[in-house]
């Protein structure tokens, strides 16, 4: 009966959000009486909590993560086919955009799913973490905040009608990575160290 429950809201919240959603229409979708349905949840937040728990099951891990991995045969490649699995998911004509930038702005982050949200958006972000900590970049929670702004700026681009924005995301996402290589970080120092060298020789410094 509860998974029953969860599978009717699960689209509705997806699609609509929270607030937009009653429970009485998830009765309805799920086909239980009000008794039924009351005994499982106590009230329409707890039953959206349950769905941002599933949602990072389903879309979090079983399709980005599990994506990116599949696709990517080296960890550099991995953490660029987050955006190819972006890719075809922009291209679905049931396309949501994802429920924690959207519950997180709708109940606002002081509410507790907004607040579930934005932990579960951190989870994202340590996910991304790990591949980078696994490519050997330097600064992965680093690199992890700056890949993330491209993550989610894909994502409201394509609710924008931009089917392309993982293409141009994974594009700006490869300059990203080299930037965080350490042979690009060695070469950087070495300039600034040059730099500031010819400084001192010429009085500057």
């Amino acid at each position: 009966m509860r998974d029953r429950i969860i599978d009717a809201a699960y689209p509705l919240f997806a699609q609509r959000g929270i607030r937009d959603v009653s429970l009485l229409e998830i009765q309805f979708a799920a086909g239980v009486t009000d008794e039924q349905l009351s005994r499982e949840f106590e009230n329409r937040d707890e039953l959206a909590a349950v769905f941002l728990e599933r949602r990072e099951q389903q879309w979090t891990h079983d399709i980005v993560e599990a994506g990116a991995r599949s696709r990517g045969a080296t960890p550099d490649a991995r953490l660029l086919a987050i955006f190819e699995v972006f890719h075809d998911w922009f291209q679905r004509d049931d396309y949501e955009a994802c429920s924690f930038i959207n519950v997180l702005l709708e109940m606002g982050r002081e509410h507790p799913l907004g607040i579930a949200s934005a932990k579960y958006l951190v989870n994202i972000r340590d996910l991304v973490a790990r591949l980078a900590n696994e490519a050997g970049l330097l600064d992965p929670d680093e690199f992890a905040l700056s890949f993330h702004i491209l993550m989610k700026g894909s994502i409201i681009n394509a609710v924008e009608g931009d089917s392309s924005a993982a293409i141009r995301a994974k594009e700006m996402a490869r300059d990203l990575v080299a930037r965080h290589r350490p042979t690009s970080r060695t070469v950087a120092y070495d300039r600034a160290d040059l730099r500031t060298i010819d400084d001192w020789e010429l009085g500057y410094g």
